[in-house]
């Protein structure tokens, strides 16, 4: 296996109506406005996304953004924002978390702007990341992992070709204390 850091990977992939690439210095209060307007749906699933129940921040978003530019570049994990063409607009974020490069297998999770919803543009997002990552990154194995109380997350997941594994019951805790299932969905190297 080369080592991950010297993989040349594509920064950026091109789908008929998106831009997704990674987080940048500078980034910050788009991806701030973006997460405010969403909170309400975000926070329905607070156990699959914890990073939504603290104080959201400009100054935290650029955080995340520059994090999420230097974990790129050391492929320790690879976010994309998700950018409306027409527009220059946030639609949302995907990106490949929890690669194991030994197998290679990846994760991908994904959110999507509420003023968005419904246009598909996240599933168009996730598609083309899929795609990426069995090109570019030669996984064998490609995860989504959800609540099973997210219906939306589960239907985009199967719209994207990702096969129901498994349910794992009482698998974490919610903030609220009640145990949370989790949909495991998968796709394998075609």
């Amino acid at each position: 296996m080369t080592e991950p850091v010297l993989l040349d990977l594509p920064a950026a992939i091109d789908t008929e109506r998106l831009l997704l690439r990674p987080p940048r210095a500078g980034d910050g209060a788009m991806l701030h406005a973006a997460i405010v307007e969403s909170l309400p749906d975000l926070r329905r699933h607070l156990a699959s996304l914890p990073w939504v129940a603290g104080e959201q921040t400009i100054a935290s978003a650029e955080t995340w953004c520059r994090n999420g530019h230097a974990n790129f570049l050391a492929r320790r994990d690879l976010p994309f924002l998700v950018l409306e063409r027409a527009t220059g607009e946030l639609a949302g974020a995907t990106g490949l978390h929890r690669t194991d490069w030994s197998t290679p297998k990846t994760e991908i999770g994904y959110w999507g702007r509420t003023s968005r919803a419904g246009h598909g543009l996240v599933s168009e997002a996730v598609a083309a990341l899929a795609r990426y990552a069995f090109a570019h990154l030669s996984v064998v194995r490609i995860e989504i992992v959800t609540d099973e109380a997210n219906a939306p997350s589960r239907r985009l997941a199967e719209r994207c070709g990702f096969v129901l594994e498994g349910v794992l019951r009482n698998e974490r805790r919610a903030p609220d204390g009640t145990l949370r299932h989790t949909c495991v969905y998968a796709r394998t190297s075609p």
